[in-house]
């Protein structure tokens, strides 16, 4: 018994190791959860054209927009755990949405993380005619004047809505809240002076900066960013550990032989360093990341718990 177990194990390792290493020998699939070129497209699909350079096979993208995320989430949880179905994770179908709603699949149990491609922080922008320049400012303008200050946001639950209330319970002030059909319309509704501010990632905001049109006021990340080097974080504007933004990364099905799992994640680890990719992201607002599976995981759950305190803190609900 113990000469078949030790059989077992070095051979069903040695099959998995195989396994891996004539790994990919079809086309990889790609599901992603929203529709053709929005900012997960913008940060993936680079990255999904350099890694079928590095492994020798294409890969295919398939939009599966809906239910927030979730119909692409299903797809790949419930998909074969061979390597060749993955899921293009983003921050609302693996930690926000399960506070939200009743989900069809487990974030955590479902899925087998394999990497975190970048992360992109959440930009406070103000329409150029709001009498505010800096956050003191912001909170002094809406205590100031009850009722007054309009916060556009990108659709409940969205990442500018949770950003929103942090900084709303943080600070004690009450905006009125104005929603919008993503934050394309909502940045729209700031030029149009039809709302004050917006939390979204600095890409829907570059050009209207530039062109002096909205005024960049914080960002939320621990560090400036290199596309906006004048703007200043919310840690130096005196809220603590004030960080708030997308990721988007790449997640397998439960139960994908680790080895394959690892071996995608050295490919994009790899790519992720590629100057032309690095570029391209920063270029984006965005920070290349490149971290473990298990860091990845880790971060996953606890990005979970953050959001699951923040929601019912703030009352979120998807009925307005």
């Amino acid at each position: 018994m113990i000469r078949l177990a030790i059989f077992l194990t070095v051979f069903g390792a040695g099959g998995c190791f195989a396994q891996a290493v004539n790994y990919p020998t079809k086309p990889m699939r790609w599901v992603v959860p929203f529709a053709p070129g929005g900012g997960t497209d913008v940060v993936a699909r680079p990255i999904a054209l350099k890694m079928s350079e590095r492994l020798g096979q294409p890969v295919l993208y398939d939009n599966r927009g809906g239910g927030g995320g979730v119909l692409a989430g299903e797809i790949v949880a419930r998909a074969t755990p061979d390597g060749y179905t993955m899921l293009v994770a983003a921050v609302a179908v693996m930690t926000v949405n399960v506070s939200l709603m009743k989900m069809p699949f487990d974030p955590v149990k479902d899925f087998a993380p394999v990497t975190k491609f970048a992360s992109v922080p959440n930009l406070l922008a103000a329409r150029a005619s709001l009498p505010v320049k800096t956050v003191p400012e912001l909170i002094t303008y809406a205590k100031g004047s009850p009722g007054k200050l309009l916060w556009a946001l990108s659709g409940v639950g969205s990442g500018g809505h949770l950003a929103m209330e942090m900084f709303r319970l943080s600070t004690a002030i009450d905006p009125v809240r104005v929603y919008y059909k993503g934050a394309g319309p909502a940045a729209v509704a700031l030029l149009s002076n039809e709302a004050d501010v917006l939390f979204a990632n600095p890409g829907v905001f570059m050009a209207h900066i530039k062109s002096g049109k909205l005024r960049a006021i914080a960002v939320a990340a621990r560090e400036r960013i290199a596309v906006l080097p004048g703007t200043p974080t919310f840690i130096e504007a005196g809220h603590a550990d004030f960080e708030s933004g997308s990721w988007y990364g790449l997640a397998a099905p439960a139960r994908t032989p680790p080895a394959i799992v690892e071996r995608v994640y050295r490919v994009a680890a790899e790519v992720l360093k590629e100057p032309d990719i690095v570029a391209r992201l920063v270029a984006d607002g965005a920070t290349p990341v490149g971290n473990s599976p298990q860091a990845f995981s880790q971060e996953i759950r606890d990005d979970i718990l953050r959001w699951a305190k923040v929601i019912k803190a703030a009352n979120i609900s998807l009925q307005l």
